[in-house]
């Protein structure tokens, strides 16, 4: 199972997100250490709107969601950037 897949679905069971995209950034820092060329699942991103984060900080959303994919970075992800929301708050995606 690609590592896109493994949060996606670790995200969906936890949160039972209303809006959740999980995007592979990892080609958008290809070059920016001399022997990494943007391959592969390193750098993610996160979008998810879901009830379960009414009420959290933004701090208390994203440490949920990084003590979820503990084992996604034990195997190779560097970078997880978070966007979570609850339902009626804004996004900007």
């Amino acid at each position: 199972m690609s590592m896109k897949s493994s949060i996606a679905e670790k995200l969906t069971a936890a949160f039972t997100p209303e809006r959740l995209y999980v995007i592979n950034e990892s080609h958008l820092h290809a070059g920016h250490q001399p022997d990494f060329n943007g391959e592969g699942e390193t750098h993610m991103r996160v979008r998810i709107v879901a009830s379960a984060f009414a009420g959290m900080s933004r701090v208390a959303r994203h440490r949920a969601i990084n003590d979820l994919v503990k084992a996604e970075f034990d195997a190779g992800l560097h970078a997880l950037a978070v966007e979570a929301a609850a339902p009626g708050e804004a996004t900007r995606w």
